[in-house]
């Protein structure tokens, strides 16, 4: 039988393992997406090894966009035993419209400064509209200094 002190990773046993820094760890508990965990005599902190799953999985969400905050809630949901996967459906199906909004974003910009390149090859330089790149053209005789 394994004692409780046996199964206590320390801060150095979880990082390794999660792949995530101290101060990560500490933030997260901080704002509540991670229990705060037990402390030795000597105000260590000893953690369970769900926590190196509940890190994994801070770390796959956040890297598919969602917030501290949604991730939050998903583990909220996660917490009660009931699978997060309704809920995460909803704020992945608006994280996925909001890329393909940027996308097309992105690809017009592409599109615009494209344009604006292949007018600046050669001779004459096009500027662009509504700003210039080039000063106005001066008429002889004006001075400048």
């Amino acid at each position: 039988m394994r004692t409780e002190a046996a199964t206590a990773l320390t801060m150095s046993q979880v990082t390794s393992r999660a792949g995530v820094r101290p101060d990560t760890v500490r933030y997260y508990e901080r704002i509540g997406l991670l229990p705060v965990p037990a402390r030795t005599s000597g105000a260590h902190r000893r953690y369970d090894e769900d926590v190196i799953d509940r890190l994994r999985f801070i770390r796959g969400t956040q890297r598919l966009g969602l917030t501290l905050t949604e991730i939050g809630d998903l583990l909220s949901v996660r917490d009660t035993g009931v699978c997060p996967c309704e809920p995460a459906e909803t704020m992945l199906t608006r994280h996925l419209a909001e890329i393909e909004a940027e996308m097309s974003r992105l690809g017009e910009l592409h599109a615009e400064l494209t344009s604006l390149l292949s007018g600046m090859s050669g001779e004459s330089c096009a500027d662009p509209l509504p700003g210039a790149w080039c000063p106005p053209a001066r008429e002889p005789g004006e001075g400048g200094g």
